[in-house]
């Protein structure tokens, strides 16, 4: 079997996921170099996982000739950067959403893809490869509840991660851009359409530091698509039960919903505090097999010579639309596209 020999950079909360399941859970994949800023990071992966190559500086790591192709999984304001780097070195590119921190970024990524047509590049939208969001997609496309005219979606971030969203603020871009992103990505997926209208509300209601960015710790959005559908989309960063991602999609035959409750698992607590159902603490948890997934269709494509369905010009959309939101709710707009 052909292994693709990868490199990735960043390895943080996210990144350190897509590395062990590189590492470990796909078996085409061989990772053989990481990359990270901080030294501490390189040297555990390194040894735990006898890692041939380490890096703390990304420009190094992609002259290594025995790369076939890089994951990059580093903050967002480097994306767009990186992932010019690598095309132009002659490497395939997975790299996470967002796309760039401005869509004049995201334009700069499409060029790089463009003049480098023969080499794979993948934006990770992982909810696409979350078996139940693409079993609703499959009963779409089969007509099961006719043409589809609403979707409603919930993005919830835990309390308990608050820390970590504060920290960020300042570079994060805003919920819409850092959490609100997956949503649009599944609208515009389910629905098959593209956005026309925005208008967008929130605050800070628990946490008052997002306010200097402009941000909020629970918004709300209300779009309008060119074929006249609609969609909804809350996304809040203090959930007291847990992290919860729930998506409903109402056709003119039916709807769908997807993790109307944000389970754990299939079982139930009985004891003195009633009838319990633990929650998912985490994305990492709640979408562990969407990853694996997402990473193994990114591996097939190269090995089998062909381009994933999400292309650059999704990443360049999702990021558009996300800003747009972000401008609806700082302005107390409706922003056209």
């Amino acid at each position: 079997m052909k292994k693709v020999k990868v490199g990735i950079v960043g390895l943080g909360r996210l990144g350190i996921e897509h590395a062990r399941n590189l590492a470990f859970k796909i078996p085409n994949a061989e990772l053989i170099a990481v990359c990270s800023v901080v030294q501490d990071e390189v040297d555990k992966v390194q040894k735990e996982w006898g890692i041939p190559y380490g890096y703390t500086n990304y420009d190094e790591m992609i002259k290594n000739e025995e790369l076939e192709a890089v994951a990059v999984l580093s903050p967002s304001p480097f994306h767009v950067k990186q992932i010019v780097s690598a095309l132009d070195a002659g490497l395939h590119v997975f790299v996470d959403k967002p796309l760039g921190v401005t869509v004049e970024e995201c334009k700069e990524a499409e060029k790089a893809v463009e003049r480098n047509e023969d080499k794979v590049f993948m934006v990770g939208f992982m909810r696409r490869y979350d078996p139940s969001y693409a079993y609703a997609k499959k009963l779409i496309d089969e007509g099961r509840i006719g043409k589809p005219f609403l979707i409603k979606c919930t993005s919830c971030d835990p309390e308990h991660t608050i820390d970590g969203a504060i920290r960020f603020a300042a570079t994060s871009g805003g919920l819409f851009i850092d959490m609100a992103v997956h949503d649009i990505d599944l609208a515009r997926w389910y629905l098959g359409s593209e956005v026309d209208q925005i208008y967008a509300i929130g605050g800070s209601y628990v946490h008052e530091e997002f306010a200097k960015y402009g941000d909020g710790d629970n918004v709300c959005s209300l779009m309008k698509f060119k074929d006249n559908s609609m969609a909804l989309f809350y996304a809040g960063r203090d959930a007291a039960h847990g992290y919860q991602v729930e998506t409903e999609i109402v056709g003119t035959k039916g709807s769908l919903r997807i993790a109307a409750e944000p389970a754990k698992n299939m079982c139930k607590i009985f004891d003195n505090n009633g009838v319990v159902s633990e929650c998912s603490q985490s994305f990492q948890e709640r979408f562990s097999e969407a990853y694996v997934i997402e990473m193994q269709e990114f591996i097939n494509c190269i090995v089998e010579g062909r381009k994933p369905d999400i292309t650059v010009y999704d990443g360049t959309k999702n990021t558009e639309v996300a800003f747009a939101a972000t401008k609806a709710f700082q302005e107390n707009t409706v922003v056209h596209l």
